[in-house]
């Protein structure tokens, strides 16, 4: 039986998320922007918080985690190499290492650019990815700390994921990723179409968060370096996927 996802906003545009297992009751938190929608979503379901799973050292990702601790003493999990600017971790991970909500096992990936230490939580079973600021939807997260190419080896690890795979990212930046992505490929209809339907979306008060893996495949410019409008649109007809992945971003980041 797969995981219950459900998404919750805090702040003004962060996404935690709740993962339930109805076989065992038992409930992860992935990352804890703030603490009070957490523990609404929790008690509006009688969910109690067993597991909190970091995904990076970002206060916007874990300063709410002493009011969950406070209230469930939950086991908590994140990125060994940053355990040092984590709150204290009960599990310390690396890439490969498994963690379990419930009955359900999960692998995680490690996804360094945005920050060094960033990694992300794949559930096979249940077909979804918590990536938070690495993959997003119809973006990346800027690169702080890591480089270009180690953020490019990042997303080429989570675009080989199953591509029914649910992308759990951790803001809503969908609308402003869409007009970048269709600055560069404007002639990418699903992208057109998907802009419009986020708009919708949004209109109504509906998260655009998560996203299938396939829809970033054929809509998220970082995830498509080899686009030859894309390509042509950034002047580097003949560079690397690495190379125009690089140009993007820094494009982004002035847009």
């Amino acid at each position: 039986m797969p995981l219950e996802i459900v998404t919750v906003h805090c702040l003004s545009d962060n996404y935690a998320f709740l993962a339930h297992d109805p076989e065992t009751g038992r409930t992860a938190v992935v990352d804890v922007p703030e603490a009070s929608p957490i523990l609404a979503a929790l008690d509006d379901r009688g969910w109690s918080a067993d597991v909190v799973l970091l995904t990076h050292h970002h206060a916007d990702h874990v300063q709410g985690l002493d009011a969950i601790r406070a209230r469930f003493a939950p086991r908590v999990v994140g990125a060994a190499q940053d355990a040092h600017r984590l709150p204290p971790l009960d599990q310390q991970v690396r890439e490969g290492d498994t963690v379990e909500i419930g009955s359900e096992q999960g692998t995680v990936i490690e996804v360094p650019g945005h920050t060094v230490g960033h990694i992300a939580f794949h559930f096979p079973e249940s077909r979804a990815a918590f990536t938070a600021d690495s993959l997003m939807a119809l973006g990346c997260g800027r690169v702080f700390e890591g480089t270009m190419e180690q953020m490019w080896q990042s997303l080429s690890k989570l675009a080989a994921l199953p591509p029914e795979t649910l992308i759990c990212s951790g803001h809503e930046y969908t609308l402003a990723n869409g007009n970048f992505a269709r600055s560069v490929e404007p002639g990418n209809r699903r992208l057109i179409s998907r802009i419009e339907e986020s708009k919708k979306a949004r209109a109504e008060g509906r998260p655009t968060v998560p996203s299938a893996l396939s829809l970033e495949l054929e809509t998220n410019p970082f995830l498509r370096p080899d686009s030859p409008e894309i390509r042509s649109n950034v002047g580097l007809p003949d560079a690397s996927a690495a190379e125009v992945f690089a140009a993007l971003r820094a494009r982004k980041d002035n847009f």
